[in-house]
This record gives C-alpha cells, structure tokens and sequence, in this order.
C-alpha cells in the first residue's frame, strides 16, 4: 500500500471507531497490506483487494483465547 492510501484508510479508521490512537504503519506496508497498532500493540492487518476492478480494503484482527476476559469478570 502507498503513502496516500496508508493516510486515507487511517483516517476512516479513526474516524470509524471513534479512536485517533490508530496507526497504521507505513514502515509495516507492503504492496497489499499494512499492520495495523493501537497504542503501540500490534492489532490487526490492512490488505488491500483489487480483485475483479473492485478496490476495498479487508482489516483483519485476530482474537486470542488468552486475551479474553474470564468469564467471572464480565
């Protein structure tokens, strides 16, 4: 991904989730995907799709098990 389509997904991002702690690292940035930090910790992943003259961009975050709370703290 470029420059510029680093900016404007981050933006929409931000914008999108109410948070201006997104990052969307550029030194991360290949051809078709950029990783994605909130507060310095690894997220999630930007790739972009042209398939089919259709550009969007997929963001992908995985969740895992040990990340989530104990079921006695919800």
């Amino acid at each position: 991904m470029n420059k510029t389509e680093i900016r404007i997904v981050q933006k929409y991002l931000r914008d999108t989730l109410g948070n201006p702690n997104i990052l969307l690292d550029p030194k991360t940035a290949t051809k078709d995907s950029v990783e994605v930090f909130l507060d310095q910790e690894f997220i999630a992943v930007v790739s972009r799709d042209n398939e089919d003259g259709d550009l969007c961009y997929n963001f992908h975050m995985a969740i895992l098990e040990e990340d989530l709370p104990d079921e006695e703290d919800l």
